[in-house]
């Protein structure tokens, strides 16, 4: 095991996450000769997150499709992928080298570091929540925990009516299980989709069979004994407001006027609310936090030697024409690629912009959504709908430029955006004919870029 007496890496990755992956592959492209090592806490090869919820839990993909390298690779390489070791402290030089400390003991000492540490899923502060059968889908040792249950349940809640939420609970469905999903607030996907795309996939799922209930306050996780003397879920106690199954904004808190009080049968409660981002080991370096590890544009922490990338990384919006100052934390398989990049030339004392424009995707039965831009501070909106064909997009202006779009079963409108905006140009909807123009499915919005 490695210890301060060991020669010290020439960089310490810590997280062997997709971002973690991304750097290591990066920086050897770049010719980056030093020595490696990617450090993970769990005791997995790293592998892919994404599928976890859909084509893995539905059994479509096996373990080893998930894996992001062969052991040979790594070798090939020279990079030693260490696993199961939880970082715990960092003790750092003014130059940028130092010494990872691990829960065991390990100790590994390093020129450079980098945190790649990922976000931890966001707990359900309920009476009942520590009952067997409730349970989150973050990392592959959830997914392998919910897999083992799925085969002897027939009820299943899903609390959360995000991208997770609505892929798993879809996941569920075609399984043929009895699924109900429960959302705290007014619409779906709230964070990240607009009004329009939020009641469009509330409508489709529905349509598809899918139970979802909106504006739903959780009172608790009812228990029941199990066979050798534990206690396990057996439901959850839920009001939604209006009194209906079917949803609307409800009442602040369980009891609200207007609620109505229901037992719903669940053998599994699989909870998806949102991620908190991994900032302890940051905090206890000294590098500045908020909401993440913040960053510059090239990926470099407050201490001016530490990288931080992914989900961790709280960095200037890359978004070209974004208002100065603006930052954000991206949760996304693209982001954690490019940002890796931009970390990878910053480790080589080069400093690079952020090349692509964020995007995003989610498989959710037979919807596959794609979003091109950032939305936030949109002003304007313009629908795409073609109910024949299953399509529908939803396009975000700011101050009458183009900013971002949601595409569902649309990948061409997708496409023309997401060029659009890489090549800095503009698809007009700032006139009731130019609006109804990009409006209109039967117009390809490529040919309307400016």
């Amino acid at each position: 095991m490695a210890s301060d007496n060991a020669a010290p890496t020439g960089l310490l990755i810590i997280g062997a996450s997709q971002s973690g992956v991304q750097l290591a592959i990066s920086l050897r492209a770049l010719g980056f000769e030093e020595h490696i090592t990617l450090l993970g806490e769990e005791n997995h090869r790293p592998y892919q997150r994404p599928a976890l919820s859909k084509e893995w839990l539905q059994g479509e993909v096996g373990n080893e499709s998930l894996i992001f390298r062969s052991a040979e690779y790594w070798d090939e390489h020279n990079v030693t992928l260490v696993k199961d070791q939880r970082i715990t402290e960092i003790r750092k030089n003014p130059d940028g080298s130092g010494v990872a400390v691990a829960e065991s003991g390990a100790e590994f000492p390093f020129k450079r570091l980098a945190l790649t540490v990922g976000a931890r899923a966001r707990k359900l502060a309920v009476d009942g929540a520590d009952l067997a059968g409730v349970v989150y889908l973050r990392n592959a040792d959830d997914a392998l925990a919910l897999k083992a249950m799925v085969g002897d349940a027939t009820d299943i809640v899903v609390i959360g009516g995000g991208f997770i939420g609505l892929e798993a609970a879809s996941s569920l469905k075609k399984m043929g299980k009895n699924v109900v999903l429960l959302e705290h607030g007014p619409r779906l996907v709230g964070r990240a989709v607009g009004e329009a795309t939020a009641e469009y996939f509330l409508d489709a799922h529905r349509s598809r069979g899918l139970d979802i209930r909106l504006g739903a306050r959780i009172s608790r996780f009812v228990p029941a004994a199990t066979h050798d003397g534990g206690k396990a879920v057996s439901g959850v106690e839920v009001t939604v407001g209006g009194g209906t199954a079917a949803g609307g904004a409800a009442g602040e808190g369980t009891g609200a006027e207007g609620t109505a009080a229901e037992v719903i049968p669940a053998q599994i409660v699989l909870v998806g609310i949102g991620v908190i981002p991994n900032t302890e080991l940051a905090e206890q370096m000294g590098l500045a936090v908020d909401n993440g590890i913040v960053v510059d544009s090239h990926a470099l922490a407050s201490d001016g030697t530490t990288v931080a990338v992914g989900d961790c990384a709280n960095m200037p919006n890359p978004v070209p024409g974004s208002p100065a100052g603006e930052r954000i934390r991206l949760e996304s398989v693209n982001n954690a690629i490019e940002h890796a990049k931009v970390a990878a030339y910053s480790l080589m004392g080069r400093r690079e912009d952020y090349a692509g424009i964020p995007w995003f995707w989610s498989n959710q039965a037979d919807l596959k959504l794609q979003i091109a831009g950032l939305s936030m501070g949109f002003d304007q909106t313009v629908v795409r709908r073609d109910d024949e064909r299953g399509k529908f997009s939803v396009l975000y202006y700011r101050k009458g430029r183009i900013i971002a779009a949601d595409c569902v079963n649309a990948p061409l409108d997708f496409m023309a955006v997401k060029n659009a905006l890489a090549k800095r140009q503009n698809i007009p909807a700032d006139t009731a004919e130019a609006a109804a123009a990009v409006a209109d499915p039967a117009v390809q919005l490529k040919t309307l870029a400016v």
